[in-house]
């Protein structure tokens, strides 16, 4: 089943991840910062992420800006409790593939991240 790395400096937050993707059999990976979550990256090639934008560190649009830079493919949900127009469409330009609003509802979560993965291994057949 496909990896997540969910990369969020709210244990709270990772913990209601967990508990909503798991059951789903996703293998979840955690980080508590971004800069954490870019080292996850490199390290274990994640099918999806799941990231939060305000984080200490390295916030959620710095790793936007480096996986932009290092044409990474991994799909990224940006998940966030208020994001402005300006905002979203900078996630956008670097890359992000969804929002979903806070507070995360398990099923809006699974119903956001299943259409991502199966595009991605549709992309991985077709290469």
């Amino acid at each position: 089943m496909a990896q997540i790395l969910v990369i969020d400096d709210s244990i709270y937050q990772r913990g209601q991840i967990r508990r909503a993707l798991e059951p789903e059999g996703y293998e979840l990976l955690e980080a508590a910062n971004g800069r954490e979550g870019l080292e996850m990256v490199a390290t274990s090639r994640p099918d999806c992420i799941l990231l939060d934008l305000i984080m200490p560190e390295t916030g959620g649009l710095e790793v936007l800006q480096v996986l932009h830079g290092q044409g990474s493919n991994v799909p990224v949900i940006v998940l966030t409790a208020d994001i402005q127009e300006r905002t979203r469409q900078q996630c956008l330009e670097l890359g992000a593939t969804a929002f979903i609003n806070k507070p995360l509802q398990g099923d809006e979560l699974v119903n956001a991240i299943k259409p991502v993965l199966d595009s991605q291994e549709g992309k991985e057949e077709a290469a």
